[in-house]
């Protein structure tokens, strides 16, 4: 009898041993904090009524990641592009939502493959002004613009570090002003967005983008290294889903979906936002 009163209490140890493994994989972190560029439609912007928050495609992503793996994931806003990474860096915020593959980046967060979505970075210009280019090169000897702490892969952000001028500013906003009033040549900046943010600041008919790219990039989720939520079972889940939604093509749907949601927003009179 007392070896079967053993057996039975190590059998319901190892059973509740089981339930509890399962439920701090789990349920070990049930919210995720996200955040990313901030000029970035129809990627990410901020929400006209929620200004604390960020929408778009990337967010929205999120959450049908968040919702597939049973974890809450808001994208907010913390600042700048450049603080948004430093907010990643240091743990404050657990995930960036999308962000170029780069040594740098690599020692402070972990990227969750695949990538989502590919993106084209190109050269923009003032319309009144001719500068030939076919290659990076062409660029030597001007005075370029881009923001602080963005990337354009790894290759051409060497080439610009070795050869390039580039004057980094807090935001597209400052940048593409600043090449409007000649203290600058070009801006480096993503093709999409770049669009977007002329057309919000009524300067499409100022600037234009010039071919070829100098490069395209595969956008990325990434997860702090210094995130507590951040271990194995968390990154595998997050890999699995965004292989599924990659393969069925959701980013691309959700790109163009939020291509026409922000498209839509600039049509409306302004609003005020919500406190």
């Amino acid at each position: 009898m007392p070896q079967c009163s053993t057996m039975l209490r190590a059998a319901l140890l190892l059973a509740t041993f089981s339930v509890s493994l399962a439920g701090f994989a789990a349920g070990k972190c049930e919210r995720l904090v996200a955040t990313g560029n901030p000029e970035y439609p129809p990627y990410l912007w901020r929400d006209p009524m929620k200004p604390e928050r960020l929408i778009g495609a990337n967010a929205d992503l999120l959450e049908e990641i968040g919702k597939a793996i049973g974890v809450d994931i808001r994208v907010i806003y913390t600042g700048s592009w450049a603080r948004a990474q430093e907010e990643a860096r240091l743990g404050r915020v657990d995930l960036i939502a999308g962000a170029f593959l780069t040594p740098a980046r690599m020692e402070t967060m972990d990227y969750v493959h695949p990538a989502f979505l590919t993106t084209d970075s190109v050269v923009w210009t003032r319309k009144d002004t001719s500068i030939p280019f076919t290659h990076w090169e062409d660029l030597r000897g001007l005075k370029g613009g881009t923001l602080v702490n963005n990337s354009f892969g790894a290759q051409f952000d060497s080439f610009a570090k070795q050869q390039l001028t580039l004057e980094e500013v807090p935001s597209l906003t400052q940048a593409f002003q600043k090449l409007l009033l000649k203290r600058s040549d070009y801006v480096i900046y993503e093709h999409y967005p770049g669009l977007a943010v002329a057309a919000t600041l009524g300067m499409v008919d100022d600037l234009q983008p010039l071919e070829p790219p100098v490069s395209s990039e595969g956008l990325y989720l990434t997860l702090s290294h210094n995130s507590a939520c951040n271990d194995p079972w968390l990154r595998g889940q997050l890999a699995k889903k965004m292989t599924e939604l990659t393969a069925a093509g959701v980013p691309q749907r959700l790109l163009q979906d939020n291509l026409a949601r922000w498209k839509g927003q600039q049509l409306q009179p302004a609003s005020t936002p919500t406190q």
